[in-house]
Formats: C-alpha cells, structure tokens, sequence
C-alpha cells in the first residue's frame, strides 16, 4: 500500500512539474492544460486533483488566460468573432468571454482599419473584386458584416 502511495505521489508531483512547464512557456485554459496532460499522463482524475490544486494557488487561472490571449489576438489583428470562437474552443466560458470582448463598436471599427491598412494599405478599394477580396479577408479575420460592410460601403 506504501508503495501505491509513493507511486501517486511521485506521478502527482510530475504531474504538477510538466503543467508548471508547460504555464512558464505561456498562459492555458484550464481545458487545454487538462488535455495536454491528460494525453501525456493518462490519469485523468489525478491531472483534474492536480490542475484544481494549481488553480486555488493561482497558478493557473482561465480569467488570466483569457485577458492574455484576447490581447494576443489583437495585436495580431483579429476581430471578435473570431477571438469569440478560439475563446470557445479552448473551454473558455462565455461570460468571461464577453467581458473582455467588449470594447464597443468604435473600437472594434478601429481594429478592422488597421488589419485592412496592414493588409491592402491605406487606401479604399476602388471596383467590386477589391471590395469583396477586403470582404473575405476582414470576415476570416472575424469581423462582423455589419462592420465590414459600413468600412468598405459606409
């Protein structure tokens, strides 16, 4: 029984040294640190006792991560339906979501004129191919419609 004990206790203490590896590189959602560890360990209720562990001593933190990645993605130039949509695929929950989204229309307007004039310069598109060549990359880029229509015919 000693053993067995041991033996938790040192995968535990792994366990905890690789999600500590893994947070120094960057920020995780909760749900993308579960899985990494989860795949390399295999004993998901010992990662779950870990990472629960790891999240009351602030360690790991989804509102951190959120902050940190919605920062991230702007800078990069993405809009917030695409943030919304990566945000949702790494477990993130929609009210924190929202609450770092939300930087009102004006901003978000903003945010599309500088990932337009990075990507074609500052100047309007001139015929219909060019609009819609705009249209499709501001939409992949996760702008509303609404926002890209009132940019390139507004």
């Amino acid at each position: 029984m000693l053993a067995e004990e041991q033996a938790e206790q040192t995968s535990a203490l792994e366990i905890e040294a690789e999600a500590v590896r893994l947070l120094a590189q960057r920020e995780h959602s909760l749900r993308e640190l579960s899985g990494k560890l989860a795949r390399r360990f295999g004993r998901v209720d010992l990662v779950q006792q870990v990472l629960g562990d790891l999240e009351l001593r602030g360690l790991v933190s989804d509102e951190r991560f959120t902050e940190s990645y919605v920062a991230m993605r702007l800078r990069k130039g993405f809009g917030p339906l695409r943030i919304r949509s990566e945000l949702q695929e790494r477990g993130i929950d929609s009210a924190l979501i929202e609450a770092h989204l939300e930087l009102g229309g004006e901003a978000w307007m903003e945010q599309l004129r500088e990932a337009a004039a990075q990507r074609f310069g500052m100047e309007r598109p001139g015929d219909r191919a060019a609009q819609a060549k705009q249209a499709r990359f501001l939409q992949y880029r996760g702008f509303p419609e609404s926002l890209v229509r009132r940019y390139l015919w507004g």
